[in-house]
This record gives structure tokens, C-alpha cells and sequence, in this order.
């Protein structure tokens, strides 16, 4: 849950180094502190139909990303509603009832998820929501927050192929979006969600999905967990079906309360005199089967929309802020141990959390359909806890302080274990090199500067290997998390001043598979949000107004297979208002 909470720049320096947000002043802003798409609705007014409606209005302060849709084959689909026009004006769960298409029987070509959400004009802070089908989490986001002339609204969508067989009985499921309203707090925020699902073309062979999906979360019918320190977990303890050939687990962990900077704080030891965070500034999640270490997931460095200054989001919010991307931690090579009629306990924690991560998983697994029977076993594993490496290299002049704050850690591991399946004994072997580093540099004058740039980035190179009677199947995976961040405060005498805040926020990814030495697919994705902004504040420590904002988001798209061959699309903005959309190939 979002904590309110409203700070003094004067003792606390500025909101993110205190691990919180601002609260803007009520003339402007308030509240401020699954491969997924997000697009804008349009500037003229929340469409709560089912329904994608336009996308870009220049001029408009309204929200806008230059994501893509999710491509969609050639089929009519069918459309499920999940929930119309609820109101999210408490923190009460929402609940609903999904029930399969009666038209579209299954199996599917392609399962899309649909959202229209609006909040009204007024002072709001950014919210998070999720949407859970039989516990699972189907959906995961922020909202981005109004102002007394504009009530933002806007669509999100994806991909739930994989998790089609969650779909094909009756479920029930909710919709969690806790939002305080009252005197101070006046948005409402509304939302609409459907599924849509796409029949196969005549003689089209239907995708492979997932036979299982299981939820780690909160209770039977979904929520998030807590996880406040690095020894809390989320587990979860299953008997699975004895023929599981292949197992993914798809994780979410979102830093919340003195946990949302978290790529902002700094040792413990240094905490108090650089005014940050502690901890360091390095988080990631490790998933852990019966205890045993089977995976870590990198944590994206994901910025709400009233993060840092809030005017740095309007009209384009951070990359993936308002839906989340899930990373997919492969388990495979535990395919053989998880079939074993044993029950098995999955679970995750966050390294480092402090007061907390908001975490949950799915776990999906693809089960051996010419056998009922599985065994086999991991043959190696070298995974081991995180071990971070940190250097400081600090001048302390009377109070003056000046240098630098690196922090590095590094995971080289295989996990390789075989499953004798149906199709023969079939060797899994997962190798990943998963990389961090941070470097902060500070310059703080008491009472007149206080400037932190930090260039943070996570990578992960990770190989897949399966080889078997008649099998050979590789697959790669390239991620990259750049973040670079310029923080300047400077201060007049009379205690109010202005910070200049600079932001790249990047996400990359390369995927590609080969299947008996013929090359299957080879997906790039390169998505890139700049921001700046100057923000002013006054003695107390309340946002007076900004000047000089502009952004963009730069989002390209390669695929050698399917609908999307290529999109490109870049936009812009000037004045917290949106100033260009430029299409480069295939950007519909």
C-alpha cells in the first residue's frame, strides 16, 4: 500500500534521499511523493467501453508513451469482461467473476489483456493496482496522478498467452487499487478491464502455453506480500503434477515506502552524512526451490509518476510505470525434482529490502503430455547468495562533502539438471552472468548545494541449453537497466530554491532461440525515457511551480517472426505538454 505522507525539504534535503515522495502544493500537483504495452487514450476523456481509442493529441498534458500495441493475428476475437467502471476510491478489494468465452472454446492464437483506467481532476497521488484471476496476478502497475486542470487517462495491455489456461474454467478474481480520497486527496480513479481472445485461422497450430499457472501471493484470490527486510520471503509450498518438463517463474518486486529510492541509497555507514537511504543501492530478488538457490531477477529500477519532481512525468511517465514488465526466472533444470509427487516449497526474497518491496510471482509449468511420469534430478548448481562489493572514496571538509560511492556485485552460475521424459532423458542447462554496478557522486555544501549523480546500470546475459534424443534447443537472453540520474538542489538563504533533475531511463532486451540448428526468432527492444526538469519550492518545503521541462521516450521494436516485424516511435515533449510523435518503421 502507498503510504501519504507530506515532507519538509528543509530537514529532509529533498524526498528521494529520504527514501520518500513530495506532496505537491494543492495549486498544481498532489501526491507526489507479461511483455506489456502502454499507450495513451486521447485527450478527450476517459473511454470506459471496451475499446482502443486514439492515441496522441499535441498540445495535450495528457498521458502518453510511445509503447506499441500488442500485435494481434487476423482472427475476430471474443471479449470478456472482467470489470466496468469500477471506482477505486478505498482501499477495499474489487472483486469480479471471469467466465471462458462461450464462442471462442480455446485453444487460443493469442490472449490479450485490456485496461481503460482515468483518474478525475483534483490532488491524487500516483497508485499502484493489480488484477488477479484465481490468485495469479494478471496485471501490475502505477497510476499516473492529476492536477486541479487535468484528470489523465490512459490504456494498458498485453500479452497473456502463456497464461491461456488459466482462463479456460469459470474463476473469480479482483482488482486491488488502494486510493485514499477525502478533503486533501480528491482524485477518483476509474477502470475498465477485458480480455480478448483470438481463434486460431484454419489450420493454424495453436501456440504452446502453459498446462499449469500457480500464484505465489497473499491468499487464494491474489495480493501482494511485504517483504520489509532481506530475510522476509514469499513462499509458497505445492504439490505439482508428476510430468513437468519445463517450469518458469515470472516475478514482480516493486520497491514502496522508504524502499521506492532504492537505487538512491548509499551504505550504512555513510547514510546519515550523505542524507540517503540505507542499504546501498543494490537490490535483487533470489528465488529459492525448497531452499536451495534456482534463480535471482534483477530488479528494474521502475520511477512512480510523483517520483523525484512530478512534473518530470507529464506527459510521458518512466519506462514501464504504469505496467510492469515481469522477469522470468527459468527453473527447468528442476523439471525432474518438482515431479517427484513430494511437495515443493517456491519461494522469493529481495536482497536488501528495507521497508519494502511489494512482491508476487506465477509460477508456470509445461508438462511432459506422453507421460503421466517424470524423474531426474539437478546435476549442478553454483549459485550462490549475493556478496556486494563497496568502495568509497569521500572528502568530509567541515561538512563538505565531495567523491564518490561505488557498488558492484556479480553472479557467474550454471544450474543444470536433466528430466527423463516422454521424448527420452532431456539435459537443461541455464548458464546467466548477471552484473551490477552503481556509481554516486555526491557534492553537498551545507545549506547551499546538494548534488548526487548516479549511473547505475543491471545486465544479464543468460544461455539455455536442452538436448535430447532428436532435441537441441538454445536460447539466449540479453537484459540491460541503465539508469542515470543528476539530482542538483541549490539553496537560497531563506531556505526555499529550486532542484534540476536529469533523468535516461532505459530498457533493453535481446531474445533468440534456436530449434534443431534453424533459427526460431531474434526480438530487440530498446525503450528510452529522458526527462528534465527545474522544480521550485519555497521555505517550507512546498513545489511553487517548474520551468524548462521537456522528455521523450524513444521505443523501437525488431522481430524476425510474426505480425511485428519493426516499430519505431519517438515523442516528445516541451512544457509538460506533448510536442511531437514520429513514426519510424511499421509504428502503427
Amino acid at each position: 500500500m502507498r503510504r501519504d505522507r507530506r515532507v519538509n525539504w528543509k530537514t529532509t534535503i529533498l524526498a528521494i534521499v529520504a527514501g520518500v515522495s513530495l506532496m505537491a502544493s494543492g495549486a498544481t500537483f498532489g501526491g507526489s511523493k507479461v511483455t506489456s504495452r502502454v499507450v495513451s487514450l486521447g485527450q478527450a476523456g476517459a473511454d470506459v467501453g471496451m475499446s482502443q481509442p486514439g492515441r496522441y493529441t499535441i498540445g495535450s498534458g495528457n498521458t502518453a508513451t510511445a509503447d506499441p500495441l500488442v500485435p494481434r493475428p487476423n482472427t475476430k476475437p471474443c471479449q470478456v469482461l472482467l470489470f466496468m467502471n469500477d471506482e477505486f476510491n478505498n482501499y477495499n478489494q474489487m472483486p469480479f467473476n471471469y467466465t471462458p468465452p462461450a464462442d471462442c472454446p480455446g485453444p487460443w492464437a493469442k490472449v490479450v489483456f485490456n485496461a481503460n483506467f482515468n483518474v478525475t481532476k483534483g490532488i491524487q497521488y500516483d497508485r499502484t493496482g493489480n488484477v488477479w484471476v484465481a490468485g495469479s496476478v494478471i496485471y501490475f502497475g502505477t497510476t499516473p496522478e492529476p492536477s486541479p486542470a487535468l484528470g489523465p487517462n490512459w490504456h494498458v495491455e498485453s500479452d497473456l498467452t502463456d497464461y491461456s489456461s488459466l482462463f479456460t474454467a469459470a474463476q473469480s478474481g479482483q482488482v486491488s487499487l488502494g486510493n485514499t480520497v477525502n478533503g486533501q486527496y480528491t482524485g477518483i480513479i476509474y477502470g475498465t478491464a477485458w480480455l480478448q481472445f483470438y481463434p486460431l485461422e484454419a489450420n493454424q497450430k495453436a501456440p504452446v502455453t502453459a498446462d499449469v499457472v500457480l500464484p505465489l501471493s497473499g491468499s487464494s484470490t491474489g495480493g501482494t506480500v511485504s517483504l520489509n527486510t532481506g530475510t522476509d520471503m514469499l513462499s509458497q509450498t505445492f504439490t505439482l503434477p508428476t510430468n513437468v518438463e519445463n517450469a518458469y517463474l515470472d516475478v514482480f518486486a516493486q520497491g514502496q515506502s522508504s524502499d521506492e529510492f532504492w537505487y538512491t541509497c548509499v551504505p550504512n555507514d555513510v547514510a546519515t552524512e550523505l542524507e540517503s537511504c540505507a542499504g546501498t543501492p543494490f537490490r535483487e530478488t533470489e528465488v529459492t526451490i525448497d531452499g536451495t538457490p534456482a534463480g535471482v531477477a534483477p530488479i528494474y529500477p521502475w520511477i512512480f509518476t510523483g517520483g523525484i519532481d512530478p512534473y518530470l512525468w507529464i506527459p510521458t511517465p518512466g519506462v514501464q510505470t504504469l505496467n510492469f514488465v515481469a522477469y522470468r526466472v527459468d527453473l527447468t533444470p528442476f523439471a525432474g525434482v518438482l515431479s517427484n509427487g513430494e511437495q515443493h516449497t517456491v519461494a522469493l526474497s529481495v536482497f536488501n529490502a528495507d521497508s519494502y518491496f511489494s512482491a508476487t510471482a506465477n509460477l508456470l509449468l509445461y508438462l511432459d503430455h506422453g507421460s503421466e511420469t517424470v524423474t531426474g534430478a539437478v546435476t549442478t548448481n553454483t549459485l550462490t547468495v549475493p556478496n556486494p562489493n563497496v568502495v568509497e572514496n569521500l572528502q568530509n571538509n567541515n561538512g563538505t562533502i565531495t567523491g564518490t560511492v561505488t557498488v558492484t556485485n556479480g553472479h557467474r552460475f550454471e544450474i543444470s539438471g536433466y528430466a527423463v521424459t516422454s521424448k527420452g532423458k532431456l539435459t537443461t542447462s541455464v548458464k546467466q552472468d548477471v552484473q551490477f554496478k552503481s556509481v554516486e557522486a555526491f557534492d553537498i555544501v551545507p545549506n547551499t548545494t546538494y548534488v548526487q549523480d548516479i549511473s547505475q546500470d543491471s545486465y544479464v546475459n543468460s544461455n539455455t541449453t536442452t538436448f535430447g534424443p532428436g532435441t537441441h534447443i538454445v536460447s539466449a537472453e540479453q537484459f540491460n537497466y541503465p539508469l542515470k540520474l543528476g539530482l542538483n538542489v541549490a539553496y537560497q538563504s531563506n531556505g526555499s530554491g529550486v532542484q534540476t533533475t536529469n533523468i535516461e531511463q532505459v530498457y533493453k532486451s535481446n531474445t533468440f532461440g534456436v530449434v534443431q540448428n534453424v533459427p526460431q526468432n531474434n526480438n530487440v527492444i530498446s525503450n528510452i525515457v529522458t526527462t528534465t526538469d527545474e522544480l521550485d519550492f519555497n521555505a517550507a518545503g512546498d513545489i511553487t511551480g517548474n520551468q524548462d521541462a521537456s522528455s521523450s521516450q524513444h521505443y523501437i521494436e525488431t522481430n524476425t517472426v510474426g505480425p511485428l516485424a519493426c516499430y519505431d516511435r519517438l515523442i516528445t515533449s516541451a512544457n509538460n505538454l506533448l510536442a511531437s510523435v514520429t513514426n519510424g518503421c511499421a509504428a502503427k
